[in-house]
């Protein structure tokens, strides 16, 4: 059975567009052309991935992400006219995992839909990457792709918990922003070292219990961050 994806965009000629290429890869498709309709969709299907344009009928891109995120941690890709950095920052700070500026090549849609879904796959049961990972209160579940602070499940979206799991896979080690976006979004993504800050911060706003003052993920100023083993 293919993967199955939600296309959200009220420009019904890209949508098509992408349903078509999409389907060409035996992925199965349904497509919402308003907020409403999007978060409907999200409420009632597992998706393996959306992909949500910004300027939406009803309800924005960002209240639709926002809201999935209350109940979901399927990856998400949110879809720009704009070039404003801004737009970027915000659909990370709602938990999108990547963005994607229009106008865009459709090789270049699938190609980042197929990178989030390698990285989201559960990891065959064999090698150090499988199993569980535990420090303090902290504890990872990486085949189920789960994290749980003093056995409370925390909602980590891809991204997070890609960090956290890196992080924690090398513990006391410092990381830069440049070093954490190359080894987790990938050598060509195509934005800059703030899209770690804001996945870092959402990321404490998360585990810690008082972010400003982190037990687990720490910064060591003018280097980069990384993760205090107990």
């Amino acid at each position: 059975m293919g993967k199955r994806v939600l296309i959200v965009d009220d420009e019904k000629l890209i949508v098509k567009g992408i349903r078509f290429s999409l389907e060409q890869d035996d992925m199965q498709v349904d497509c919402a052309y308003d907020g409403e309709e999007a978060l409907a969709y999200a409420k009632s299907n597992p998706y393996d991935i959306i992909l949500l344009d910004i300027m939406l009928p009803k309800l924005t891109g960002f209240e639709v992400c926002q809201q999935i995120r209350e109940f979901s941690n399927v990856p998400i890709i949110m879809l720009t006219a704009k070039g404003d950095d801004m737009d970027k920052i915000l659909g990370l700070e709602y938990g999108a995992d990547d963005y994607i500026t229009k106008p865009f090549n459709i090789l270049e849609v699938k190609a980042r839909i197929k990178a989030i879904m390698r990285r989201t796959e559960p990891k065959a049961a064999s090698g150090e990457k499988t199993g569980s990972l535990e420090s303090g209160a902290m504890r990872l579940d990486c085949e189920g792709r789960r994290a749980y602070v003093s056995g409370r499940e925390i909602g980590l979206t891809a991204k997070e918990f890609e960090v956290l799991e890196l992080l924690m896979r090398n513990p006391n080690k410092v990381y830069s922003r440049e070093k954490l976006l190359k080894l987790v979004w990938g050598t060509d993504y195509p934005g800059d070292v703030r899209t770690v800050d804001v996945h870092i911060r959402r990321l404490r706003e998360k585990i810690e219990e008082n972010p400003s003052e982190p037990k687990f993920v720490h910064t060591k100023w003018g280097v980069g961050y990384y993760f205090l083993a107990e």
